[in-house]
């Protein structure tokens, strides 16, 4: 049978090969993976002419995914870099790239990601509009915003951030209510400001039908973006972050009906006590679409540690129905950051997403845990090593500081409880000051 995107075979009962690839990833029957996809709970993002691809599926009943940023400005234009920060995020285990170049060669940078990464590729068509037309924001057109993701579509990305929920209807909610921090998305300020300065519709909401098109050919993951995500805790949860989620809401079923596969972006910046309830506002307005939050981020006093408050609030977030966490790197507010920034931001992502697996009762999340448990039992060093999420920084802690006898760590030397215990339960005495 003929089949434009996933969520169209999923529909006509067609099990596609990402189909497969996926529920042998995630142990899950194939038919119940269908059945997901076909009620839009669950995204494959596989553009046609991305041929690397790995497929991974993002959404209900299976592992929490990470997301990475990266991508070129005008401050700091080097390819060698980011294509650096690429492989480090694909040898971390980084199911997904969006490249958010803004600046340079990005078409260039855009093909090689989707000609040479096996991860999922995401972009924001807006920021490239901007560099590719290189005129002022108020000369672009509606039919040149509208040919950008047509650009990125045939350059084989598999999502696209689209800043739609923002009319012209959800704008002027916007400068009603004054918010504490206003637009802190990029994209989302970039079509605001055009909007203000041309007096027209929002091309993107207002040539939606377009754009699902574009991306039905391609079978395009639209992510709907959140440009009015709270950029501070003062925000979250405010008038103009739920009215745009409430437009989401419609522009979801849209996309469905026209067989595009939807994932909506969440916030933002979120106080510990507002998550859940949000997740669940979020699933209940968008029908179980897969959510994607950037963070979010639990304080906003961390500069330099903002990796740490985005893994607080995402752990809650998923744990409460997120299927997809967008890292933070240390860097974040403070500057591009680099190779290492990207690592930490990686690493404390991918905690955050294996913690909410645990906590959702994923199965076979915990089986991870209960291995390395085992091997710390054991006293097993290198068993340890080879699971833990960054093998290379633990080994580096063990060899940095050399204990008197193998079977403790400098931490307790012969006081180490689980030596000891060991000791006792074989029978054997313990040795502790001699």
């Amino acid at each position: 049978m003929h089949y434009t995107t996933q969520i169209d075979a999923a529909k006509k009962g067609i099990l596609t090969p990402q189909m497969h690839h996926v529920a042998s990833y995630e142990n899950i029957c194939p038919e119940t993976l269908r059945e997901l996809v076909a009620k839009g709970h669950v995204a494959i993002p596989a553009n046609k002419n991305h041929i690397c691809l790995t497929p991974y599926g993002i959404g209900h009943k299976l592992k929490t995914k990470i997301n990475v940023n990266l991508g070129t400005s005008k401050d700091c234009l080097n390819l060698d870099v980011e294509m650096e920060k690429v492989m480090t995020a694909i040898d971390l285990g980084a199911e997904s790239i969006m490249d958010l170049s803004s600046f340079g060669d990005t078409a260039a940078f855009r093909r090689k990601l989707t000609k040479e990464c096996p991860a999922i590729i995401g972009t924001v068509p807006i920021y490239d509009a901007v560099v590719y037309y290189n005129k002022p924001l108020k000369k672009i057109t509606s039919d040149e915003w509208i040919e950008i993701v047509r650009m990125h579509a045939e350059d084989g990305v598999d999502f696209m951030t689209i800043h739609c929920g923002i009319n012209r209807d959800t704008a002027n909610s916007f400068k009603q209510t004054k918010r504490h921090t206003n637009i802190v998305s990029r994209g989302g300020s970039i079509i605001f400001a055009w909007m203000e300065l041309t007096g027209l519709e929002n091309p993107f909401f207002e040539r939606y039908d377009e754009i699902l098109d574009i991306c039905a050919a391609y079978d395009v993951t639209l992510s709907l973006g959140d440009a009015c995500r709270p950029g501070s805790i003062e925000d979250a949860g405010d008038v103009s972050q739920i009215k745009e989620l409430v437009a989401l809401g419609e522009l979801t079923q849209r996309a469905w009906d026209r067989n595009v596969q939807v994932i909506i972006e969440g916030p933002g910046h979120m106080p510990l006590n507002q998550i859940q309830a949000n997740m669940e506002i979020q699933q209940t307005i968008c029908k179980g679409a897969p959510f994607y939050v950037l963070g979010p981020l639990v304080t906003d006093v961390a500069p330099g540690y903002d990796h740490i408050t985005a893994a607080i609030g995402g752990a809650i977030a998923a744990t409460y129905g997120a299927s997809f966490l967008c890292y933070v790197t240390p860097a974040e507010h403070l500057r591009l950051p680099t190779v290492d920034d990207v690592k930490e931001g990686i690493i404390a992502s991918k905690i955050a997403a294996h913690a909410a697996d645990v906590a959702k009762g994923l199965p076979g999340a915990k089986d991870w845990d209960y291995a390395m448990s085992e091997a710390r039992r054991n006293l097993d060093w290198e068993r340890q090593f080879d699971l833990a999420i960054d093998p290379n920084k633990a080994r580096d802690y063990r060899t940095s500081s050399t204990p008197e006898r193998e079977d403790t760590c400098t931490m307790c030397g012969k006081m180490c409880a689980v030596r000891n215990i060991n000791k006792i339960l074989r029978g054997e005495d313990v040795d502790i000051m001699d």
